[in-house]
C-alpha cells in the first residue's frame, strides 16, 4: 500500500520531530552527566537512543511503502539547564508534544483510510502513554526530592530501572 503525498511529507515530517526530540534527550543526558548525575544522564541517553529509534521506524514504513525520504532539517536544542526539575519538565512537555504530533498523524492516516499506517500510528500512541507515564513519575519525583536530594532520584531511577525504559516492548 503506497502513501499519499500529504501523509509521506507529515510522516517525513515526524521523522524530524523524533529526531528532534532525540537531541533534546542527549542535552538533557549531558546536563546530569555534568552534574555528576550518572543514572539521570543514562536514563536520558537511553531515551534519545529510543526516540532515535522511533525516527527509523517511520523512516522504514515510508521506504516499505515506496513513499520518498524527504528528512527536514534539525533545529538545536535547548541546553543550559537551570535544574534538574526544568530539564525533567522539558521532558515531559517534549512527551506531551510528539503524543499531539502523533494523533494529528492518526487523524490524517483515518481520513485517507490508510490502514498500514493507522497500524503503524497505533503502536506509537501506545508507546506515547507509556512515555508521558514515565516522563510524569519522574518529574513527581525530582519535585518531591527537592534540588537537594537529586541522588535519592538516582536511586529511584536504579530502583525503578525495568519498569522505565519499557521491559517487554518493541522499542525499535
Amino acid at each position: 500500500m503506497r502513501a499519499s503525498e500529504k501523509l509521506a511529507e507529515a510522516i517525513n515530517t515526524q521523522v524530524g520531530n523524533e529526531m528532534f526530540a532525540s537531541m533534546k534527550y542527549l542535552s538533557i543526558a549531558s546536563y546530569f552527566d555534568s552534574e555528576a548525575l550518572p543514572t539521570l544522564a543514562r536514563f536520558f541517553f537511553r531515551q534519545a537512543e529510543e526516540e532515535r529509534a522511533h525516527a527509523m521506524k517511520f523512516l522504514r514504513f515510508l521506504l516499505d511503502v515506496g513513499a520518498p525520504v524527504e528528512i527536514p532539517a534539525i533545529a538545536q536544542p535547548p541546553s543550559g539547564f537551570a535544574s534538574a526539575e526544568e530539564a525533567v519538565a522539558m521532558a515531559l512537555e517534549s512527551e506531551e508534544s510528539v503524543t499531539a504530533q502523533i494523533e494529528e498523524l492518526v487523524h490524517l492516516a483515518e481520513q485517507e483510510r490508510n490502514l498500514s499506517a493507522r497500524n503503524l500510528l497505533n503502536w506509537f500512541l501506545e508507546e506515547q502513554l507509556e512515555e508521558e507515564s514515565t516522563m510524569g513519575d519522574l518529574l513527581a519525583t525530582v519535585r518531591r526530592a527537592g534540588p537537594d536530594r537529586l541522588l535519592d532520584v538516582e536511586t529511584y531511577l536504579d530502583r525503578e530501572a525495568v519498569n522505565l525504559v519499557g521491559e517487554g516492548t518493541d522499542e525499535a
